[in-house]
């Protein structure tokens, strides 16, 4: 946690709780976008144009966040535009650190050794947690942007003059549709999940854990009809925001989360929706699940022995 710019306390996964013991989860601290001329977005200052090899993302694969803008990234054909470094999975006393895990990058950006470094260069007197996916600019050597779903629609759309590729994740014909679904699927399985997992009750585990599986439920049902993706034939942000969810949760959310009704082995629509997702080499680019365990299993809150279980190995 920083506080004024300085990192004042040991990493904790409960960022905050309610007077009922419900997991609470913060707000981005960063939320500028890149556009096409470099004039402000919906939030934050202008002067962050598209333009190729001016902006770096910083990712875990453990993070399903992050994950969601790598997917766009490969999608939109953006790998050659915007570079990106993986953080260390193990959660460590000061956060996300770089390097000293197969896979993870050093910061061949600003040379640090922590993610924190990296936001109080942005600003030094910044307060809040420092999260991925960091969107970086390298012209004026600081954060853009560290709200995935701001990261997710920069990607789909800021950047089409230079390269004008893959699906278009949000259409304005299913704009509204999106937004009701993102609503109901962030709740109750993406944040919900989480609720779960870090509940401080009783009565807030199963509040969350009812909602997690009310809303697998859900979505079963939506895919009941054959329908490839959640909106029928085209992929949307949605189906991101759904996939990264559903790749971790055999492996993290259904032992170490306590979201154990069923696996999603055991919902055959969902199951093989995921299958079909992960044959999309843009997606399956995406997931590593030995840092997803690595990842999941060093948070010493729920599992102080640190013990990473051998399975699964495949969804």
């Amino acid at each position: 946690m920083l506080v004024n710019g300085v990192w004042q306390e040991k990493w904790q996964p409960v960022q905050g709780a309610d007077e009922q013991g419900r997991f609470v989860r913060q707000g981005s601290s960063f939320r500028h976008w890149v556009t096409p001329d470099g004039s402000a977005g919906p939030t934050g200052q202008a002067g962050f144009k598209a333009q190729a090899g001016r902006y770096h993302l910083y990712v875990a694969y453990i993070c399903p966040w992050a994950s969601r803008t790598l997917i766009a990234r490969q999608l939109k054909g953006l790998a050659e535009l915007v570079s990106v470094s993986v953080v260390n999975p193990q959660l460590t006393d000061q956060g996300w650190q770089f390097g000293g895990f197969p896979g993870a990058d050093e910061d061949v950006i600003r040379g640090a050794r922590y993610l924190h470094e990296l936001y109080t260069f942005a600003d030094p007197s910044v307060t809040g947690r420092a999260t991925v996916p960091v969107l970086w600019d390298k012209y004026s050597q600081t954060i853009v942007n560290n709200e995935s779903a701001d990261i997710v629609r920069m990607l789909n759309s800021a950047f089409r003059e230079l390269v004008d590729t893959g699906p278009d994740l949000y259409p304005r014909t299913l704009a509204h549709e999106i937004d009701a679904l993102n609503d109901e699927v962030y709740h109750g399985l993406n944040n919900g999940v989480y609720k779960a997992g870090f509940a401080t009750t009783q009565f807030a585990y199963e509040e969350a854990c009812e909602g997690v599986f009310a809303t697998l439920d859900r979505l079963e049902s939506r895919l009941a009809d054959g329908r490839r993706y959640l909106f029928g034939d085209q992929l949307t942000e949605t189906d991101i925001r759904v996939f990264v969810s559903l790749v971790r949760f055999d492996a993290a959310y259904h032992g170490l989360f306590k979201c154990n009704r069923n696996t999603l082995r055991d919902m055959p629509g969902l199951h093989a929706y995921t299958r079909r997702l992960l044959a999309l080499e843009s997606v399956a680019s995406s997931v590593n699940i030995d840092h997803i365990k690595a990842g999941y299993y060093s948070i010493k809150a729920l599992n102080p022995s640190g013990i990473v279980p051998l399975g699964p190995e495949q969804i």
